[in-house]
């Protein structure tokens, strides 16, 4: 196994075959994180901890999810990268046929009467983007588009689920944030503990004030 670490692990829900649910291509995306990945030389940094015996659980964990079904478990890693669009309002008159309603799974959509258009909660709603293309009339459209993130998850015998950043990121501010938790990591991590570990909500408030301004509400 020793020979097998690398330092770090990036995954995605189904690889180069690509997910059905997909909202936008991730694999620029990825490989751009990977080249952060080693540059950041995780695994010299474990070796500089003295650790003996590097096993796959010390390594850096990243996952990118191409739709919030999230197969690729992005709750329970270091770092959880999840696709995400918004839907909007554009000019065309809504005809009320509540596809968009049926088709929301977190019960976000809503049609007051015939008469009106569809409302939606924005507090519900998980960006999916997947009530825009059944829109016969092209009321619904695609706004916003990016990525979730969600840091410190772990398993193990003190399992945590992530913490979300406020918003959606484009891959660019992605990016920065991704090299901005290494750091933190790099930092703080004293014998290669998990990132959950050392991650404290001073830390999470501090990345969300400092990437406030990129933001895509």
């Amino acid at each position: 196994m020793k020979s097998e670490v690398k330092g770090y692990q990036l995954e995605t829900c189904f690889g180069p075959s690509g997910c059905p649910n997909a909202i936008t291509p991730s694999q620029d995306l990825v490989d751009r994180i990977e080249t952060v990945l080693k540059t950041a030389d995780i695994l010299g940094f474990l070796k500089s901890k003295g650790i003996e015996n590097l096993k796959f659980h010390h390594e850096f964990r990243i996952t990118v999810a191409d739709c919030p079904n999230a197969c690729s478990q992005p709750q329970i890693k270091d770092i959880g990268i999840i696709a995400a669009r918004r839907p909007v309002y554009s000019e065309e008159d809504c005809s009320a046929c509540e596809m968009c309603v049926e088709i929301c799974r977190e019960g976000a959509i809503a049609l007051e009467d015939e008469m009106s258009r569809s409302s939606i909660d924005m507090r519900r709603c998980l960006a999916c983007g997947q009530c825009i293309p059944v829109c016969p009339t092209g009321t619904l459209t695609a706004g916003v588009t990016g990525c979730r993130i969600q840091l410190g998850g772990k398993l193990g015998r003190h399992p945590r689920l992530a913490c979300e950043l406020p918003g959606i990121y484009d891959a660019e501010t992605t990016l920065a944030i991704v090299k901005a938790c290494l750091d933190l990591y790099k930092k703080n991590s004293a014998r290669g503990e998990r990132f959950g570990k050392v991650l404290q909500e001073s830390d999470i408030e501090r990345l969300a004030g400092q990437f406030k301004k990129k933001v895509r509400p």
